[in-house]
């Protein structure tokens, strides 16, 4: 186990982590935003404490938001979806290369249909493992170099925030690292693709789950049709241009025994557009063995999730890495 960081900072981040607003308020229908640049990239010690402090109170009251000034170019961005966009776009033939076989297939392909009505196709999907080797389709042509380059940039910033989510907890910054053996962190990504022609509201794309991991990362195409479930209600996600949205993953609600929550989701269809998103499931190694942390156990607080190797949490859940149920009720105590 990693040691604590130092008190003075543990105590600051408890004592003010529920009036610090870092000029981002948010109420029951807004997300919060973390300002990347300033969380992680400033030379200013208050302005780093300050975001930090902030960071802490959105990851135990939220557990979601969006990312500003992450250094992701929107060229990299924007490439990497064009290239999704050209991959649904080939014919089902080319796409039958990639259909899922097995759930520990490095590329997957598949359809999601509406219920009762295997005509209607609410969902494509295309699933890769971007760590810790990235494997990606040959076709379209320059499509793997596009996601590549975006999956180790998008690497790159969520190592850095589990970085700053350690620090968070009041541990040194490579916390996260140690515990979720990050090195070989196990990284899944789902590239959907939501047609439009539904009546507005009332088709699920994605029924409501929970994500595994210790962060998720999602990029999009538009607006519309991911909700969050905060406070019993569903709130929509209408990410400012060039963001990254995160939420905490199910993991980090096992390792903090419930101090920081995985939140609920879901994705509702857009009757107008074509949806494109990629969601990354930011993972611990497969051997790694997580249970809750001895600094969030006590007589007060008794363990509230079973430990489990998280590959074995994955295969309970039958490899649904982002659109299951979750394991996490199937580590609730």
């Amino acid at each position: 186990m990693a040691k604590t960081a130092s008190v003075v900072l543990t105590q600051n981040l408890s004592d003010t982590k529920r009036t610090t607003s870092f000029n981002h308020s948010a109420n029951d229908d807004e997300i919060p935003t973390i300002d990347y640049s300033m969380l992680i990239c400033s030379n200013d010690p208050d302005q780093r404490l300050k975001a930090l402090q902030y960071l802490a109170y959105v990851c135990e009251e939220y557990g979601f938001f969006y990312l500003v000034n992450h250094g992701v170019p929107d060229s990299v961005i924007e490439r990497a979806l064009n290239g999704i966009s050209d991959f649904f776009n080939l014919t089902e033939e080319e796409k039958m290369d990639y259909e899922k076989k097995d759930s520990t297939d490095r590329i997957r392909w598949g359809l999601g249909f509406s219920p009762g009505d295997h005509e209607a196709v609410k969902r494509e999907y295309l699933k890769v493992l971007p760590h810790p080797k990235f494997e990606g389709p040959a076709k379209p042509a320059g499509f793997r170099e596009a996601l590549e380059d975006y999956y180790q940039r998008n690497r790159e910033v969520i190592i850095n925030l589990a970085k700053a989510v350690s620090k968070t907890l009041g541990f040194e910054e490579n916390y996260l690292e140690k515990e979720f053996e990050l090195e070989t962190g196990a990284d899944v990504s789902a590239m959907n693709v939501y047609p439009p022609g539904f009546k507005p509201n009332t088709q699920i794309g994605l029924p409501a789950h929970y994500d595994p991991g210790y962060l998720v990362s999602l990029v999009q195409n538009v607006n519309g049709g991911l909700q969050l479930n905060y406070k019993q209600k569903w709130i929509n996600v209408d990410m400012p241009s060039n963001a990254l949205f995160i939420n905490i993953g199910d993991h980090v609600e096992v390792l903090t025994n419930g101090k920081y929550k995985s939140p609920m989701h879901r994705v509702i269809l857009n009757n107008e557009v074509r949806r494109v998103s990629v969601a990354t499931v930011h993972g611990p190694s497969l051997d790694t063995f997580v249970k809750p942390a001895p600094e969030f156990v006590g007589e007060s607080h008794p363990p509230a999730y079973r430990g489990m190797i998280y590959k074995d949490s994955l295969e309970a859940n039958g490899y649904h890495e982002i659109d299951g149920k979750s394991c996490i009720a199937q580590l609730r105590l």
